[in-house]
């Protein structure tokens, strides 16, 4: 088959697409031929040699998410068939022709989403639902405040949260990204390459701060972080692209009732996935199904021209998703 190898670690120029053995489903697995895959920061840290997958998948193959169609099943699957079209989530190796996935992470592409639009869903919006509502427990009517909210999983978090009737604020240092935003149901946009987030914040709420913040940024936005929280306030990292090594003052957790809490999926046992795979398709798929939530696609790019897309997310010119089609 042919898969998007990462040749050595280094730029996007070592990216190559290879023919390379195609797996074989074991008795509870299905074999998905791939269609598309969306692109993630994690593949461009995979390929940069800095976040190597879990155990049991390919280190050259990157890809956190697919959609497509069965192609083969194992000899204990009951719950789909050959020539279903199904997507989710796996700990590597999509962005190739074909992809063996336990059964019970696959779920089925709803008739309404292409192949495009499946590809992009589960890493993004999984994970939104996993922080907001799981580790944050944002409840309707609550305020979030969401950053990088021109990201994938950004704009998840923000439509997610928009959907269930909360205030939306979101951070970026592009105007571009914060007038797309606003079309999607961003309630005060924030640029933070002119004031401090944590100012707009309180003028916004009129000094009471906001209910979960979705964090990607980590250290250097922690203290401004725990100023904009209202009491009882929740906190959730979701990556921490500016370090993990903060300085924190325990008395504002005690004063304020704060709680910190982290998601990543990629590392997470079976059981797990599988868990919060149920919990997005029971509250958000059918939003994604009946077209009230729509997936914002920036590119798509055939898979060879994979180091087009990484160029761009390492540039954050992306609004929205970039998947390969394979």
């Amino acid at each position: 088959m042919k898969a998007l190898r990462i040749s050595k670690p280094g730029g996007p120029e070592v990216l190559q697409v290879a023919d390379v053995p195609a797996p074989e489903p074991k008795r509870d697995e299905l074999l998905v031929r791939v269609r598309a895959a969306g692109v993630n920061r994690a593949d461009t840290m995979q390929r940069r040699g800095h976040y190597p997958p879990p155990p049991g998948f390919p280190e050259d193959i990157p890809g956190l998410e697919y959609a497509g169609e069965v192609a083969a099943v194992g000899s204990d699957v009951r719950h789909h068939r050959v020539g279903q079209r199904v997507f989710g989530l796996t700990g590597g190796g999509a962005q190739a022709e074909y992809l063996v996935v336990p059964e019970t992470l696959a779920l089925a592409t709803p008739e309404g989403l292409s192949d495009v639009e499946a590809g992009a869903i589960p890493e993004a919006y999984i994970t939104a639902h996993d922080a907001l509502l799981t580790q944050g427990s944002l409840m309707p009517g609550e305020t979030a405040l969401i950053h990088a909210i021109g990201s994938g999983v950004g704009l998840a978090a923000l439509q997610i949260a928009h959907a269930i009737g909360c205030k939306v604020l979101g951070t970026s240092r592009s105007p571009a990204k914060l007038t797309e935003a606003v079309t999607l149901g961003l309630d005060v946009p924030i640029d933070v390459s002119r004031e401090l987030f944590d100012d707009a914040v309180m003028r916004a709420t009129h000094g009471r701060g906001v209910d979960v913040i979705i964090d990607f940024i980590g250290a250097d936005y922690f203290e401004r972080n725990l100023n904009s929280l209202a009491t009882k306030g929740r906190l959730v990292f979701v990556s921490t692209l500016s370090g993990t090594e903060v300085a924190l003052s325990i008395r504002i957790l005690m004063a304020k009732r704060l709680r910190l809490a982290g998601t990543m999926l990629r590392h997470r046992s079976l059981d797990e996935k599988v868990a919060a795979t149920r919990a997005f398709a029971d509250q958000v798929l059918p939003l994604l199904a009946n077209g009230a939530i729509k997936v914002p696609i920036d590119h798509v790019y055939p898979v060879a021209e994979a180091a087009v897309a990484h160029r761009r997310m390492e540039a954050n010119e992306n609004f929205g998703k970039l998947v390969l089609e394979i």
